[in-house]
């Protein structure tokens, strides 16, 4: 089945980055997580769509130019190069990414008008809000409306993001129906250990934890991970 922007939507709102990133190491997906600070505008707003990347250099041109190229659902993902002097998205930007049906932001940077964007509740995830705008116009690169530099990794069109609570990860198009289908294997399994928990069952009880210290008393290179692997276990990849 061909995944789209409505079937990703869909999928992760019954799962989380967190689950998301366990499954990406299990399947051996490189790891591309936004670095840590980025949050929702508010908390509990949730994000999944194809990524649809800008690259700001001042003025909103680019981002209207992008949107313009938009599928229903796609994420806006902006990149201002981690600035914090200036807030690069503001209410405009958010309402025009609206009307032509994104599911949202993903900004590397900050926002604006942050009282405006909650009464969208339109789903944004930045580093932060600041008053001032965008005070320089930078010449244009020709990347700018083709992908999205992070630290240490670059993301475009033929890549997922999935935002929550946790933070913002990007995942490969062509990797996103195992990743999830994984994600949802561990979440299952992560749910009933958690039943068990409030059952009384201990998680040291349900993962042998006794059986495995006795092995590794007796072979130190046994890891707890190759004893999980072995039992099925989710705490940890």
């Amino acid at each position: 089945m061909l995944m789209d922007n409505e079937l990703l939507e869909d999928s992760f709102s019954k799962l989380s980055t967190a689950l998301i990133a366990d499954s990406c190491l299990r399947q051996r997906v490189p790891l591309r997580v936004a670095q840590g600070g980025i949050h929702p505008l508010v908390p509990g707003m949730r994000l999944a769509g194809r990524v649809l990347p800008a690259r700001h250099r001042g003025s909103v041109d680019v981002f209207l130019e992008a949107i313009r190229k938009a599928r229903a659902g796609d994420v806006l993902v902006v990149d201002n190069d981690s600035r914090s002097d200036e807030g690069c998205v503001g209410d405009l930007t958010v309402l025009e990414a609206r009307s032509w049906g994104l599911a949202g932001l993903v900004v590397r940077g900050y926002h604006r008008d942050s009282t405006e964007l909650v009464r969208l509740a339109f789903p944004i995830f930045s580093y932060g809000s600041c008053p001032a705008g965008p005070r320089r116009l930078d010449e244009r690169g020709p990347l700018d409306l083709s992908s999205a530099q992070w630290d240490g990794f670059t993301v475009n069109d033929n890549d997922a993001v999935f935002a929550d609570d946790d933070g913002a990860l990007f995942v490969p198009w062509n990797k996103i129906e195992e990743v999830l289908k994984v994600a949802k294997s561990i979440s299952s399994v992560e749910r009933q250990q958690a039943k068990s928990i409030r059952a009384g069952k201990t998680l040291s009880e349900q993962l042998e934890f006794d059986q495995y210290l006795t092995k590794r008393k007796s072979d130190p290179s046994y890891t707890f991970r190759r004893h999980l692997r072995e039992r099925g276990g989710a705490i940890e990849e």
